[in-house]
């Protein structure tokens, strides 16, 4: 039972990310209005780099995919964990509102890279 509601959960935060990933690239979720300021410029910034949201994007996308098939969790975990450094460190310093949500997102990544710990031993050996 345990493992199911996991795997649901998985499947709900990978599709999280897929949609995330997918709105870097067309657009159809519009920022709140009450971004605070430093965010919004922060976001400025990240445009500026045309080739950064993209590729944050096409992460979000291959991470999500991969996370919602059991076989490559472990796989899509390595590819969102910078992603999720990020939204939690953006979470952290420039928009607290959003925390608890960046904080169950971190607590399921941490429960993937714990689970999978043998998996990447071989990569640190």
């Amino acid at each position: 039972m345990k493992n199911k509601i996991f795997s649901v959960l998985y499947i709900i935060m990978g599709l999280l990310f897929i949609n995330g990933g997918l709105n870097k690239f067309f657009n159809y979720m519009p920022p709140p209005d009450t971004l605070p300021e430093a965010m919004v410029k922060d976001f400025m910034a990240i445009l500026e780099i045309s080739w950064l949201m993209p590729l944050i994007g096409a992460a979000e996308i291959l991470g999500g995919l991969l996370i919602t098939i059991p076989k490559t969790r472990a796989l899509g975990t390595l590819v969102l964990f910078p992603v999720v450094v990020g939204i939690l460190l953006t979470h952290i310093f420039v928009e607290p509102t959003g925390l608890p949500i960046a904080l169950i997102i971190v607590a399921l990544i941490g429960k993937l890279i714990y689970d999978n710990r043998v998996k990447y031993a071989y990569l640190l050996n």
